[in-house]
């Protein structure tokens, strides 16, 4: 039996590392998202796209691992409440890939780099997204609670520079009908880093449950 409980532990150890390296991965994939956008960097973008593949094999292979370490050890309470959140959680981070891909597919598609009244909001909502990317999995990492309530709290304010970004977009393509084009390309980069909020805050609720079996409930009103 104490083998067997040995082995438990080694094989949720190694499911968390996979995890926790997938987070990374998609954390520096989203970033350089970001930096490719900002200094319009074609060459960058398309290394972007590509980098994708390596998120959709890290997806699979944890989720083969889970289902089988369920299969195998038909583990209960916190254990496989451990192991489904790294299944959902790897497939929230698989959808961060798919979305910093299609920013680097947009940017590469722009005749030209955004003016600096697009480009300044749309990099510091960048910037906001992959900061509480990182945190999240850093939470998972260390089994953060608090951490990951912090993120999943704070979800209201990427919205918010969201709907600025979008409002200074659109005033850009009502002024100057020859940039509809590009800033149409603008308008789906800012839905893609509101989405990965998104998803940031879908893995802080799992990172949260994962740790204290308990959801969050809806947000306080401030």
């Amino acid at each position: 039996m104490e083998h067997t409980i040995k082995a438990i532990d080694t094989e949720l150890a190694g499911l968390g590392h996979d995890v926790s390296a997938m987070g990374d991965l998609a954390v520096a994939q989203v970033r350089a998202s970001v930096d490719v956008f900002t200094a319009h960097d074609l060459t960058a973008a398309a290394k972007v796209v590509r980098g994708d593949d390596a998120l959709d094999l890290q997806d699979a292979e944890i989720e083969k691992r889970a289902v089988r370490f369920i299969a195998l050890r038909q583990p209960v309470a916190d254990d496989l409440r451990r192991t489904i959140a790294a299944m959902k959680i790897a497939m929230q981070l698989e959808r961060c890939g798919d979305l910093a891909k299609n920013i680097g597919k947009r940017v590469g598609r722009m005749t030209k780099p955004a003016a600096a009244a697009q480009a300044d909001p749309i990099g510091d909502l960048g910037r906001l997204v992959t900061e509480r990317l990182a945190a999240v999995v850093e939470a998972y990492r260390t089994d953060d609670a608090q951490g990951a309530y912090d993120v999943w709290l704070k979800d209201t304010d990427i919205d918010e520079r969201h709907e600025v970004t979008l409002r200074e977009i659109v005033s850009c393509m009502a002024s100057d009908p020859e940039s509809v084009g590009d800033c149409t390309h603008l308008l789906f980069i800012a839905k893609n880093l509101e989405r990965i909020g998104d998803h940031a805050t879908n893995i802080a609720e799992l990172v949260h449950y994962q740790i204290t079996g308990h959801e969050l409930a809806d947000r306080p009103k401030l």
